[in-house]
């Protein structure tokens, strides 16, 4: 199993970008083909420090290497990825890895 990781800065707005994420991003992302689960973290608090690295994280998992290129490269895929500069004010990384190895 494959996880795309989405980690969101601190947007300009959280108020903006709660409300855009929820109505506008996440219809896009839960659309996506072939993924098989969606797991969302909003940061509330980090260890010794006054706020977390990341406002918040995606987490998209895909059955396969494969199913996860063809997911991501499909019209749902690019759109969504698209999307995200579209609110995205505090910056985005994106890290892929394998679960479970």
């Amino acid at each position: 199993m494959m996880k795309v990781t989405v980690l969101y800065g601190h947007p300009s707005s959280p108020e903006a970008f709660e409300s855009y994420y929820r109505e506008t991003h996440l219809p896009l992302a839960r659309a996506i083909d072939g993924l098989d689960k969606l797991e969302l973290t909003r940061f509330i608090a980090a260890p010794g420090a006054e706020r977390p690295t990341y406002y918040r994280m995606a987490e998209l998992y895909f059955a396969s290497p494969q199913q996860m290129e063809r997911s991501l490269g499909s019209p749902s895929g690019r759109a969504a990825v698209a999307d995200l500069d579209n609110f995205a004010t505090g910056g985005v990384t994106v890290v892929i890895g394998e679960v479970g190895v």
